[in-house]
């Protein structure tokens, strides 16, 4: 059996006052009109999964305007182990709270127990030639589908950092800023050690399928932690190494009015497999399909680490693609044995899925299951 969402609830979600689909495991296609809906309701899938879903967006801009009721979305999922029921919604407090199978769970990380999700969206197209926050961004949504927990301890680093900089900028107490900078060298080296690894292994499955014409491969790794000295072996040493480098740097930190060393200055480099040069130099074209060739990889990767292969939400993703690229994008889905969610503006782009996907028309936040 397929994993897929068999039902999908969404309660004043963004434009969406209320909507459901009943689904098969069958491909996703959602079509429509610009503004109608469609990457909402893609959003609405991501944020069953940590961290803040496709768009980033803070959980209050999710409500819907104008409705009493607060967010929420629910999906029931099935397996092969079973099925399960997992909703996600705000709260008074301004954040969200998760319920599994109508108990709350104990974290929001509980979620991956039934599923992952990845995402590729228009906004991601210029990843390789712009900012390197935004490829970090990316690189952190990699590792949390395969550690769930990974998200927190970002968001918990950078935290940590903020904190540290105001403490800079007022001129705290230095044993108040050493155990700030202990905390952040902890979630620092987990942060570090989390994207090394998951790097280390999505390079070793790309490399054993390099003959794989359909999309092109990537060769990837991360600029250095430090531009001195060796990383250390362990984490522990890690740690150590971070803590005296914020401790060493606080005076020119304090000048900078920020962290200037750390694991929140590190990028993404990214080559063309095939043509051995950078991606960024790469075309419009040929960045796409790297970026697509990238995900699937991904997504074979967390199926084979954690026996989940994720949920792929694929948003505007066929409009620039040629017919053969497209043929062989949903071939490449249909032996990822996932469900996944494409949306595009002209249903006649998806033909050749034919029957392997249910067609949903969107309009204004209204949803129609088409024949």
């Amino acid at each position: 059996m397929i994993r897929h969402i068999s039902r999908l609830r969404l309660t004043a979600f963004r434009n969406y006052a209320s909507a459901a689909l009943d689904l098969d495991s069958r491909h996703v296609v959602l079509t429509g009109s610009n503004g109608s809906g469609k990457t909402n309701l893609l959003e609405a899938v991501s944020v069953l999964s940590p961290g803040r879903g496709l768009r980033g967006a803070s959980f209050e801009t999710l409500q819907s305007q104008g409705s009493d009721l607060p967010w929420a979305v629910a999906a029931s999922i099935e397996a092969y182990d079973g099925p399960a029921d997992i909703g996600t919604g705000a709260t008074p407090e301004g954040g969200r709270r998760v319920r599994i199978n109508g108990a709350n769970a104990r974290s929001i990380e509980a979620m991956s127990d039934y599923l992952r999700v990845l995402w590729l969206t228009p906004a991601m197209d210029g990843l390789f030639s712009g900012p390197a926050g935004d490829r970090r961004r990316f690189l952190d949504r990699l590792v949390t589908t395969l550690v769930p927990a990974h998200a927190s301890a970002v968001s918990d680093f950078e935290k940590a950092m903020r904190q540290r900089n105001r403490l800079l900028e007022e001129d705290g107490d230095p044993r108040w800023l050493s155990a700030v900078e202990a905390q952040m060298a902890e979630l620092g080296a987990s942060v570090h050690l989390n994207r090394t690894d998951s790097l280390v292994s999505l390079q070793a499955l790309i490399a054993e399928s390099l003959d794989d014409a359909s999309f092109p491969a990537a060769i990837l790794s991360l600029t250095p932690l430090f531009d001195d000295v060796p990383e250390p072996a362990t984490s522990a040493a890690l740690e150590s190494l971070l803590a005296q480098r914020w401790h060493a740097l606080r005076s020119l930190d304090r000048a900078a009015g920020r962290t200037t060393s750390g694991p929140h200055r590190i990028d993404l480099e990214v080559l063309h497999a095939q043509k051995h040069m950078p991606a960024a130099l790469g075309s419009t074209g040929e960045q796409k399909a790297l970026l697509i060739g990238l995900i699937l990889a991904h997504a074979r990767l967390v199926r084979l680490r954690t026996g989940i292969t994720p949920f792929l939400l694929l948003d505007e993703i066929a409009a620039h693609l040629d017919p053969d690229r497209r043929r062989a994008l949903f071939l490449a889905l249909d032996g990822l044995g996932t469900q996944c969610f494409l949306t595009g503006t002209d249903a006649m782009l998806f033909e050749a899925l034919g029957d392997r996907a249910q067609r949903i028309s969107v309009r204004d936040g209204r949803l129609e299951l088409r024949p």
